[in-house]
């Protein structure tokens, strides 16, 4: 059988990119075309993958082991368990995060391609441009656009394409699960109707404010949307993404389910809520989600039992 060679290189036409698509060849040479239209490419498909925790994760999901991840500014020197989904710790190296990261430090365990995400504008988020510059001069760097203009959807078949130009078989399974879980969410929805539960997403950030998303900018939380989910919207305001309430303000949402970060930066709800708004059921949510299908499915699923609790 021949190896992976991903036909996907991005052809210009006008302002647009078009990609194709990841084919199993005679040929054993390997390309992909990652979300700037930056073509990688090597003479074989990359097996020491370094990877943004996010990503390898998703990489993980999808059948693809990193050999490293990284992390951003927002974590630490030791992986932030929020993030990592099921990545075997204990296999896959931790290089650090943040302004702990050099070149030398990110090639120490001489990876072969660098996976990595951005927020838009090509730029490679958790890196300094200063970084990530001398960084792609050394080694192949596939970047996956993960922001807000894209559906998760969308997203999800990028990492898709990449896992199989790097090897991964396809897994019937785990898309059935994932309609499974989709299917079930949308149908407790609907029982709940227009009245349904009130679903607050938010990011503690100490005992007496938090950040509320503003669901639509999130491309994970506008699934849960779609598929019937009564998500609130604060009212509009500062930021972008989050709006910043003092406590008060946060419950006078009045959620009957609430969504928290969990990433370590992020302050326990407990801190927040105390006693006096301790009955709503909590959901675990990351900010940074995984975009297999299994990861999502496991999300979806944790928002139905809430719903249906």
């Amino acid at each position: 059988m021949g190896r992976y060679t991903c036909t996907n290189s991005h052809k210009r036409y006008g302002s647009r990119w078009q990609r194709g698509v990841c084919d199993v060849t005679e040929q054993s040479e390997w390309r992909f075309s990652d979300d700037r239209g930056q073509l990688s490419a090597a003479p074989r498909p990359p097996e020491r993958v370094l990877a943004y925790v996010q990503a390898g994760a998703t990489l993980w999901g999808l059948g693809i082991r990193p050999q490293g991840i990284f992390g951003s500014d927002h974590d630490g020197p030791d992986p932030d368990r929020a993030k990592t989904g099921t990545l075997p710790l204990d296999e896959v190296a931790y290089v650090g995060a943040g302004s702990g990261l050099d070149v030398e430090r990110l090639l120490s365990g001489r990876p072969d391609l660098v996976v990595a995400v951005s927020y838009g504008n090509g730029h490679v988020y958790g890196l300094a441009p200063e970084t990530a510059k001398p960084l792609e001069e050394r080694v192949p760097v596939v970047v996956i656009d993960v922001s807000q203009a894209r559906t998760f959807e969308e997203i999800g078949d990028r990492f898709v394409e990449l896992a199989r130009s790097l090897g991964a078989e396809d897994r019937a399974d785990a898309d059935a699960d994932l309609d499974a879980a989709r299917e079930r969410l949308r149908t407790i929805a609907a029982a709940g109707g227009t009245d349904g539960p009130r679903v607050v997403a938010l990011s503690p950030a100490g005992p007496d404010q938090a950040h509320v998303a503003r669901p639509k900018m999130w491309p994970e939380l506008r699934v849960l949307t779609h598929l019937g989910v009564h998500l609130v919207e604060p009212a509009p305001g500062p930021g972008a993404n989050w709006s910043t309430l003092d406590r008060a303000d946060t419950f006078a949402l009045r959620p009957d389910v609430i969504l928290t970060d969990i990433r370590a930066h992020a302050a326990p709800l407990d801190e927040l809520r105390g006693d006096e708004y301790g009955a709503a059921p909590v959901v675990p949510w990351n900010p940074e989600p995984l975009y297999g299908p299994r990861d999502h499915a496991r999300f979806l699923g944790l928002v139905a039992d809430a719903l249906e609790g």
